[in-house]
């Protein structure tokens, strides 16, 4: 499939040479045009939609030709797994906003782990600061801050990635199925199927989804070895790539990265579905925000305030 932008200065182009005059299809055309059709139908209608439709020889034997690719380019044995969802498991993130000191540690935990772009950066995860005197107003907030130190004085800081919505719009806008939400609440992208037509991050309502504009590039001996297929293996260029919870590390029962990184404390993972929780405990006892609620998303990450 050709993914190549036209120009703006082609399009221009082609208007100006004026009407077109209408021209025969010859039965070759036509013949081609339906035959092309027909192939993309089968492909996006009847064939196996996403890797975890394949079987499970054909996808044993992708997972390795994967780790053989990354091996030899990242010079370092990889691992490429697709640990599935545990029974029982509905994973959700809380942040607590009044301990959030700003200092962007995990913003770089999660480059580390999940293998974003250094050149040209990629962040999953962008920490807004706010001014105390006007609140929670997106209109007003800086992610660009530099202050010397943080907190910076009068000041408050919002994390924001992936939203992990139950009601998640990007899901239903991809023509391919190259993302769904998972038993567990993660809503993924399968690399392969994604053609980079960007409408999920069209549809997203909080600029938690990234694309790889360039080739990704990540010096050797800075991978992390250890990929997930649907989570932090390397990505190419041309497709779109966004937080997964850490999903090589919370199916095994890690917390993500970002939550280990925090230096205060102000970030929580667990299983909602698990009432002796700590993110239960959170929802069912503080005072709990989400974002956007009004467009009924019904995000997995909640804002808390802690004291």
């Amino acid at each position: 499939m050709d993914r190549r932008v036209i120009p703006a200065a082609a399009v221009a182009a082609r208007e100006d040479v004026g009407p077109a005059k209408p021209s025969r299809v010859s039965r070759r055309e036509f013949g081609s045009c339906v035959a092309a059709a027909a192939a993309g139908w089968l492909m996006t209608a009847c064939g196996p939609r996403r890797l975890h439709e394949l079987s499970k020889d054909r996808l044993r034997a992708r997972l390795r030709d994967l780790e053989r690719e990354y091996s030899e380019r990242y010079a370092a044995p990889v691992t490429v797994t697709d640990t599935p969802a545990m029974p029982n498991v509905l994973f959700a993130y809380a942040l607590d906003i009044s301990r959030c000191v700003g200092c962007r540690r995990c913003v770089y935990a999660c480059v580390d782990e999940n293998n974003q772009s250094r050149d040209p950066q990629v962040h999953w995860i962008r920490v807004l600061q706010m001014d105390k005197d006007r609140g929670v107003d997106f209109t007003h907030a800086d992610p660009y801050y530099a202050p010397r130190e943080v907190p910076e004085e009068g000041h408050f800081y919002v994390p924001v990635a992936c939203q992990q919505c139950r009601n998640a719009p990007c899901t239903k806008v991809c023509p391919t199925g190259a993302t769904w939400t998972e038993p567990d609440g993660i809503v993924v992208i399968d690399y392969d199927w994604c053609i980079g037509c960007r409408y999920c991050m069209a549809a997203c309502p909080y600029g938690a989804r990234h694309f790889n504009w360039s080739e990704p590039s990540i010096p050797r001996g800075q991978l992390n070895a250890k990929t997930h297929v649907l989570g932090n293996r390397p990505r190419p260029k041309g497709v779109v790539e966004k937080c997964t919870f850490c999903i090589q590390r919370t199916r095994d029962g890690r917390y993500p990265a970002c939550v280990e990184a925090c230096p205060v404390g102000a970030r929580k993972f667990g299983n909602l579905l698990d009432p002796d929780s700590e993110i239960r405990y959170i929802i069912e006892h503080k005072r709990v925000l989400v974002l956007k609620e009004d467009i009924n998303t019904v995000p997995k990450f909640f804002y808390f305030y802690a004291t």
